[in-house]
């Protein structure tokens, strides 16, 4: 397939569903050639459709290159294993988005064994879950958001940055959310939007991440950048929790901004937290909360 990205090898993390499922499909439309990373190889909640499989499914019949790789990203591994499984397919990566995150509870069967079976909900239990708050996650909790977001992405990015260094450039793009910066100083007279510390206190050390990578990999013609939502995005993920918003952009949207940040120049645009509308309007602004 031809396209901007011909010719460059990508690694997408959380493919399965949601923001990382239209990231690979966007980047593969563009010519580069995609490993698909997650753990769901079956669906394993009615509430969070998309397998890896089936991502590299659509985006082959849309005339794409892809491999998918299962990787449990708490296991270091796997991690490893990613890695080599992707240069092996697809040749040395030039591009690496980090979009892994433990946005609900659970987690799919491994290889060879069965979902859980699931236990009958009374009837009128429709209602979705709560926001996990600060006293209601445990630190196992809080520390798995951080075990995937941040230090799964902190290797990944070691990993990737010899092929990128050898190829004289490339693109790391950490996918961070408006959470990071909520609920912003005190007091707080309207605490109904509730906060998520364990996700949101690991999308923050994510940004700073981001920005030490790009003042490290600055000499090297790499740009490593975040990209946050500058709307609601009803991904699978934030569906589970999440009832109503008022105005939202769409997965589609966003990884036409993920496409484009792949394609800025570093020696311009890199070390930011942007938006993904003021990538898409050409400014490149950092993301601000109102």
């Amino acid at each position: 397939m031809t396209g901007r990205l011909a010719g460059r090898a990508a690694i997408v993390t959380g493919g399965s569903r949601g923001l990382g499922r239209a990231i690979a499909l966007t980047l593969a439309a563009d010519g580069a050639a995609v490993a698909v990373a997650g753990r769901t190889e079956e669906v394993w909640d009615e509430r969070l459709p998309g397998t890896i499989g089936e991502t590299v499914a659509d985006i082959a019949a849309a005339g794409g290159r892809a491999v998918s790789v299962r990787a449990d990203l708490t296991d270091r591994d796997q991690i490893v294993r990613l890695v080599e499984s992707a240069r092996d397919a697809l040749g040395p990566v030039g591009i690496l988005v980090n979009n892994a995150a433990f946005t609900a509870p659970g987690r799919p069967p491994g290889p060879g064994t069965q979902p859980r079976e699931k236990a009958a909900k009374p009837r009128g239990s429709a209602a979705k879950p709560g926001w996990p708050g600060f006293v209601s996650t445990p630190l196992h909790a809080y520390r798995r958001h951080f075990d995937i977001a941040v230090f799964a992405a902190y290797e990944l990015m070691q990993m990737v940055c010899p092929d990128m260094i050898e190829a004289g450039g490339g693109s790391i793009i950490n996918i961070t959310s408006v959470a990071s910066r909520l609920p912003g100083d005190g007091p707080y007279a309207d605490r109904r939007g509730g906060v998520l510390p364990g996700y949101g206190g690991s999308k923050a050390a994510l940004e700073h991440l981001t920005q030490c990578a790009a003042f490290d990999l600055a000499d090297h013609n790499i740009a490593v950048n975040a990209l946050s939502p500058s709307k609601p995005i009803l991904t699978p993920g934030l569906s589970y929790y999440a009832r109503n918003f008022d105005d939202t952009a769409s997965a589609d949207e966003f990884a036409r901004a993920a496409v484009e940040l792949a394609l800025v120049d570093p020696g311009k645009v890199t070390g930011r937290t942007i938006g993904h509308q003021q990538v898409l309007d050409g400014s490149f602004r950092p993301f601000a909360v109102d």
